[in-house]
C-alpha cells in the first residue's frame, strides 16, 4: 500500500464515481495504491480514465455493485438516501464517508492550499496546479474540472503541496485545514442550502477559522462580499488581500487584453511585476493574481511563479474552444450564475472585437433560477442573440411555476434577442440557421448543454 493512503480507504466504493469531485478523489486513491470501485449513472470518458488506473466502474446503481469487502462507501451530497448501494452499505455495516472527509484525509501530512469562493474556484485551482508543476514542485491536486494540460482533474504528486478546490455549496469545505486558503468572492448561491447572506458569511468564517496556525488567508480586495468577510474576521487570521483596490496588499495596476491573452501588472512587496495570463478575461487575470499571492504565502518566489502561470492554458468548459467550422467558432462556458455569465460574455466581447456572439444557455437548478432568473436574463443582454433551453434539474425536483420563461422575460425586458428552445435536439439546426462566418457561439451552463458543441459543429459542416 502506498505511503499516505488511509487504511480505511484502501478498498473504497464511490457512488457517483464519474462526478467531477468524486472522480478526482478516486483517481488519487487509485494512484496511491487503493483498490478503487464505484458506480455512475452513465458511461463516460471519466469512467474509462478511472478504469485505466485500475478502478472497477459499474454503470447504473445496484446493490450487487457494492463488494462485501469494501472498506468504505464514499458519497457526495447529491446521493439520495434511497440509493440501493447506500442501503446495501447499511446492511453490511460498511462505513459511509462524505467526499469532503475523504479529500481531507488525502491532504493529511501535506501543505494544502484550499481555493474557495462563489466563482472561479476551478480556474484558480488549475492555475496553481499547472504553475507549481511547471516549477517542478510536483503537487497533488483535486479540481472540479479537467485541465487542458496536464489533462486530468486530479493527480497524486510526490511533492509536499496539495491544491484543492474547496466547495462551499454544502459546507463541506469546513472539513479542510489548509496552510493557505483563498477566498475569491462571496455571494449568495446554492439557495437550497443557504437562506441568507448571513448564513453564507458564517460559513466562510468557519472555513477561514480552519486555517492552520501561522497560515494565510488570501482574499479579494475588490469584491464587496469578500471585503465584508475580511471585516468580520477582524484580524483573527493572517490576511493578504489582492485586487485593484488602493489598499490591496497585492495590487493589480493593469490588465491589458492581448487577443486571447492578458498582460497583468501587479505590485507585490513594493516590487512591480509583469506577467502573461494565457486565457482571455479580466476575471481570469484576477484569478491568476490570487494564485500568485497564495504561492508566495507558501514561500514560492514571485519572480519564479509569475512566469510559470503563463503555462496555464485553460480548463475544459471554461471558455474552451470546441472548434471552428465555416468561419463560426464554438466555445463552451460553464457559467451558470449571473456574475459568471456576465464575466464570460464581457471577456468574449473584449477578445472578439466586432464579432457577433450567440449564446445557447441552459439554466442550472430550479432553486437558482427562482432566485436569480431575472439577473440571468439581464446577463444575456450582453449577447447579440440567445437561445434559452429548459432548466437542467441536476439533483433537484421541479418547483411549481419556475421555468426558463422567468429568464426569457427578464432578458427581453433588458432588450435582449431571446428565443426559447424546448427540444435540445433542435438547437444545432436553429444555430446553423442564425449564424454566419465570423460569429461566435457560446454553449453556456453547468448541465449537459456542453454536449451540444460538437453537434453544432457537425451541423455547420453540412
Amino acid at each position: 500500500m502506498a505511503p499516505g493512503l488511509p487504511t480505511a480507504m484502501d478498498r473504497p466504493h464511490f457512488i457517483g464515481i464519474g462526478g467531477a469531485g468524486m472522480s478526482g478523489i478516486a483517481k488519487i486513491l487509485a494512484q496511491r495504491g487503493a483498490k478503487v470501485a464505484g458506480s455512475d449513472a452513465k458511461e463516460s470518458a471519466t469512467a474509462e480514465a478511472l478504469r485505466a488506473l485500475g478502478a472497477t466502474v459499474h454503470i447504473g446503481h445496484a446493490a450487487e455493485h457494492l463488494a462485501d469487502d469494501a472498506s468504505c462507501v464514499v458519497v457526495s451530497s447529491a446521493i439520495r438516501q434511497d440509493n440501493p448501494e447506500l442501503a446495501r452499505a447499511a446492511e453490511l455495516g460498511i462505513p459511509v464517508v462524505h467526499r469532503s472527509d475523504a479529500l481531507a484525509a488525502l491532504m493529511a501530512g501535506l501543505r494544502p492550499i484550499a481555493v474557495a469562493g462563489t466563482h472561479g474556484k476551478t480556474t484558480t485551482t488549475s492555475m496553481l496546479a499547472v504553475s507549481l508543476s511547471e516549477l517542478g514542485l510536483d503537487p497533488s491536486y483535486a479540481i472540479g474540472g479537467d485541465l487542458d494540460a496536464p489533462g486530468s482533474n486530479a493527480l497524486h504528486g510526490e511533492g509536499e503541496i496539495f491544491v484543492a478546490e474547496a466547495d462551499e455549496s454544502d459546507r463541506s469545505f469546513h472539513k479542510y485545514a489548509p496552510e493557505v486558503a483563498i477566498v475569491l468572492n462571496v455571494e449568495l448561491d446554492h439557495h437550497a442550502n443557504y437562506a441568507s447572506m448571513d448564513e453564507i458569511y458564517e460559513s466562510f468564517e468557519t472555513f477561514a477559522g480552519k486555517i492552520v496556525p501561522g497560515g494565510t488567508l488570501v482574499i479579494n480586495a475588490d469584491h464587496e462580499g469578500a471585503r465584508e468577510l475580511t471585516r468580520r474576521l477582524a484580524g483573527s487570521v493572517r490576511t493578504v488581500t489582492y485586487g485593484e483596490a488602493e489598499d490591496a496588499d497585492v495590487r493589480v495596476l493593469s490588465v491589458v487584453a492581448q487577443g486571447l491573452k492578458s498582460e497583468v501588472t501587479v505590485v507585490l512587496d513594493g516590487t512591480e511585476l509583469v506577467f502573461t495570463v494565457s486565457v482571455p478575461g479580466r476575471h481570469y487575470a484576477h484569478n491568476a493574481v490570487a494564485a500568485l499571492a497564495a504561492g508566495v504565502a507558501l514561500g514560492i518566489p514571485a519572480g519564479e511563479l509569475a512566469p510559470a502561470l503563463a503555462s496555464y492554458t485553460g480548463v475544459k468548459r471554461r471558455l474552451q474552444l470546441k472548434g471552428e467550422v465555416a468561419g463560426v467558432q464554438v466555445i463552451d462556458s460553464y457559467a451558470h450564475h449571473p456574475t459568471e455569465m456576465t464575466a464570460d460574455l464581457e471577456a468574449m466581447r473584449a477578445a472578439a472585437g466586432d464579432a457577433r456572439i450567440l449564446v445557447v444557455f441552459q439554466p442550472h437548478l430550479f432553486s437558482r433560477t427562482q432566485e436569480l432568473g431575472k439577473e440571468m436574463g439581464q446577463s444575456l443582454s450582453l449577447a447579440d442573440a440567445s437561445l434559452v433551453l429548459d432548466i437542467y434539474p441536476a439533483r433537484e425536483d421541479p418547483i411549481p411555476g419556475i421555468t426558463s420563461e422567468l429568464i426569457i422575460e427578464a432578458a427581453r425586458a433588458a432588450g435582449a434577442d431571446v428565443t426559447p428552445v424546448h427540444d435540445k435536439a433542435e438547437v444545432p439546426s436553429v444555430v446553423a440557421g442564425m449564424t454566419k462566418p465570423g460569429d461566435l457561439v457560446l454553449t453556456m451552463g453547468a448541465g449537459d448543454v456542453t454536449d451540444l458543441g460538437p453537434q453544432i459543429l457537425d451541423r455547420l459542416s453540412k
